[in-house]
């Protein structure tokens, strides 16, 4: 069931122009539309690879359907698409709502920390963790995260956000770059010293039923991607195929000149491996050259 939309709260930064809305379950939700102007399919990204996120344990908000009812699009001047040179009403019906984070208080959340208080981020590991599964999706942004504390803790813990951009866009495409899917910050990433790093979340990713993922996709509303249900089970198929790739991806970026994880002796070794009865196992071959 959908959560219905109550309320419009205020318009939110980013490409897809998202809206912070009440739903009638309490709750405030980060709202994107189906017209919003990056692509239809991105509520669909958001929505299949948030919940991919938060099937291996990797922090990401709660995501819903949300019903937005054209009374309240109509009645709501702020709910509106900037579309350049024309301004268009947001579309009623379906739409992508992701938990908002934190509380609406100042200092609650943040999406920048000073260095200090970037290593005292109580789960600075699962930057690690996202990287794996950003790299499986492909996604084609830069990490996005913001910082959430409540109102007498000291600490920030990470919150990963905005998917949309996992699986190319609106192209459902897997085209792999290093540099691609990465969070702009060396700092998040200076603790990795191995494979052993990257657990649990990448053996996770790597054994994941494939029940799991089909589960997640059957959700999503066939109007996000246009009822093309032929391109919805290749974009699964794909991606269930290229959890043998996820290392190689992963290397891929260790190797790269941002040099991200210079505490992982080895990074410069070729890795060969098997993926063999549902698990990946590598043996180093000597240094790449």
């Amino acid at each position: 069931m959908a959560v219905l939309v109550v309320q419009h709260i205020r318009r939110m930064r980013g490409g897809a122009q998202g809206q912070l809305m009440l739903g009638a379950d309490g709750h405030f939700y980060v709202v994107k539309f189906q017209n919003n102007p990056q692509h239809t399919r991105v509520l669909a990204n958001e929505f299949l690879a948030s919940r991919l996120a938060s099937a291996v344990g990797l922090t990401a908000p709660q995501v819903e359907l949300v019903e937005v009812s054209s009374w309240l699009v109509e009645n709501t001047p702020e709910l509106e698409m900037d579309l350049g040179k024309t301004r268009v009403r947001c579309q009623p019906g379906l739409q992508f709502g992701s938990r908002f984070v934190g509380g609406l208080m100042p200092g609650q959340v943040v999406d920048y920390l000073p260095e200090e208080q970037l290593a005292e981020v109580r789960n600075l590991g699962e930057f690690a963790g996202i990287l794996a599964l950003d790299k499986w999706t492909a996604n084609a942004n830069g990490r996005q995260a913001v910082f959430a504390r409540k109102q007498r803790e000291r600490r920030y813990k990470a919150v990963f956000i905005d998917f949309g951009y996992c699986f190319n866009a609106g192209e459902w495409r897997f085209e792999d770059s290093p540099l691609r899917g990465v969070y702009y910050r060396n700092d998040v990433y200076r603790e990795v010293s191995g494979w052993e790093s990257f657990e649990p979340w990448l053996t996770r990713l790597e054994t994941l039923p494939a029940e799991t993922v089909w589960e997640a996709a059957s959700v999503i509303p066939p109007e996000w991607y246009g009822g093309d249900l032929g391109a919805m089970e290749a974009l699964v198929e794909k991606l269930l195929a290229r959890r043998s790739r996820i290392r190689e991806l992963i290397e891929g970026f260790g190797k790269s000149e941002r040099g991200p994880f210079p505490r992982w002796v080895g990074m410069g070794e070729k890795v060969e491996g098997e993926w063999k009865e549902g698990k990946w196992t590598t043996s180093m071959i000597g240094r790449v050259q």
